[in-house]
């Protein structure tokens, strides 16, 4: 039987990382069934999932943590229920940007929410205005709209959203 653990991993990014992770988690005897990599500045951060025997899901979560000390990284690791693979039928792209004000991500996620609409990918960036000063935003989700919901309905309430917010932004369908 198949066993699988989400490992996330943190620390200040460098050369030979992802290297060494990977032979830790193939002398494990473990698979990488997905991953998602970033660098924040000068930080790296790393979230997979692995799969493998019991046996070597143990042999993973002794073996990781000890490589992440010797790199001086942080770890956390969580066995996981059966990966599923994303709903790739109905994905939308989402774009919004507008002046950046606290809470503005909390009522975007929410509506979304309130459609069941998962998203799958996330990035933000914060800039400020080089002719009026003000902290902007620009973000960009990917995300799996359920089947039944009307897109068009969405994008609707989706731009009177926007509007109350001063934002600009749309959905729209990726193929």
């Amino acid at each position: 039987m198949k066993h699988q653990l989400i490992v996330t991993i943190l620390g200040s990014d460098r050369v030979g990382i992802l290297s060494a992770l990977a032979s830790a988690v193939s002398e494990a005897g473990c698979n990488i069934l997905d991953s998602r990599q970033a660098i924040y500045g000068q930080d790296f951060s790393l979230t997979m999932i692995l799969e493998g025997t019991q046996s070597s899901i143990t042999k993973a979560e002794l073996k990781l943590p000890m490589v992440c000390q010797q790199l001086d990284l942080l770890s956390m690791m969580k066995r996981t229920q059966k990966h599923s693979k994303q709903n790739l039928k109905h994905m939308v792209d989402i774009k919004l940007s507008g002046v950046d004000t606290v809470g503005v991500m909390q009522k975007v996620t929410s509506f979304l929410a309130q459609f069941d609409i998962a998203v799958n990918a996330f990035r933000q960036k914060t800039y400020t205005n080089k002719e009026t000063q003000q902290e902007m935003m620009q973000c960009k989700m990917v995300a799996s709209v359920p089947d039944g919901i009307e897109l068009t309905d969405v994008n609707l309430a989706f731009q009177t959203l926007l509007d109350a917010l001063g934002l600009q932004g749309q959905i729209s369908e990726k193929y």
